[in-house]
């Protein structure tokens, strides 16, 4: 018997989200769907370690789409890459998302248009604004050393300063389609023969830079990553890191210690390296009192 996964009519475009704890964000977002794109949708909502009361499933159903709870938390990258192994065969492009989004109309059908002109697109990301109407900068240049450690050391005090608007490239202007190093994972649209190719994010990433890493490696192989203004999303608030925990900004540290060490990973380079991971573990350190120090009552 034929696989019903390859049936002619099997909807060419599959959308993925990853929900934890996301009951208050998550109708929102699959409501604004049916807006997004004037084709059929292959829906898979992957829950990272459900908690009791989780309506993930329920919803899942309510929109036609597959729900698959997992039995522990693999992440980010890690829910995603059940989630388009999931998908059925014919699904050519997948578009990753987080909960915490709605749609604008049009966006999906518009990613999927530039993503068809060239063969070597692999992953289209688009505008990402904040629910105040900013916009995010989620097309930046792949961290290098001089680009990274600019960035990191003066961001937070001079956010004008050169590293930060090479590596945003030159994100205030970010009006104009555009190939960039890597897309924001909140939201991107991922050619499904290449996400295969690449094997999926790499799950060495349990929070932040996973996104880096699949764009980098994409680029490497010749693919290109491009950003498209005019699909737009718009990002209604971050439901489960809310708070700047230090738990957090130490993953986020450990990430950016992963994908720099392992991108200047030739044995020459190892004064680099070493340079790298003390250099973050300064300033992880740092930040992480900093933001101790935020919540902590004063004592006069």
């Amino acid at each position: 018997m034929p696989d019903p996964a390859d049936a002619p009519d099997t909807p060419r475009i599959g959308v993925v989200t990853v929900a934890y704890r996301s009951n208050a964000v998550l109708p929102r977002f699959l409501d604004s769907l049916d807006r997004a794109s004037t084709e059929p949708i292959a829906l898979v909502v992957v829950d990272n370690l459900p908690g009791e009361g989780s309506l993930a499933g329920d919803l899942a159903r309510q929109y036609d789409g597959q729900y698959v709870p997992l039995p522990d938390n693999p992440g980010y990258g890690g829910g995603m890459n059940v989630g388009v192994a999931r998908l059925p065969g014919g699904v050519g492009w997948v578009l990753l998302c987080n909960p915490d989004l709605e749609l604008m109309p049009g966006s999906i059908d518009a990613m999927v248009a530039v993503g068809e002109t060239d063969e070597r697109i692999a992953i289209v990301g688009p505008a990402i604004r904040n629910a105040d109407e900013t916009l995010y900068p989620s097309a930046r240049s792949v961290p290098s050393l001089r680009t990274g450690i600019g960035h990191a050391l003066f961001v937070t005090l001079w956010q004008s300063n050169p590293w930060t608007a090479r590596y945003r490239q030159n994100h205030g202007s970010s009006t104009k389609q555009r190939d960039a190093g890597w897309l924001s994972g909140s939201c991107v649209l991922v050619r499904r023969s290449v996400f295969d190719e690449l094997g999926g994010f790499d799950r060495g990433y349990f929070m932040y830079f996973e996104d880096v890493d699949l764009g980098y490696r994409a680029g490497r192989l010749g693919y290109r990553n491009v950003y498209v203004p005019t699909a737009t999303v718009i990002h209604t608030g971050a439901h489960a890191t809310t708070t700047e925990s230090s738990r957090m900004i130490r993953a986020h540290h450990s990430s950016a210690r992963r994908f720099l060490t392992r991108k200047y990973r030739g044995w020459h380079l190892w004064p680099v390296r070493a340079a790298l991971i003390t250099g973050l573990r300064v300033r992880e350190a740092w930040v992480v009192h900093r933001s101790r120090r935020a919540v902590t009552p004063s004592r006069l």
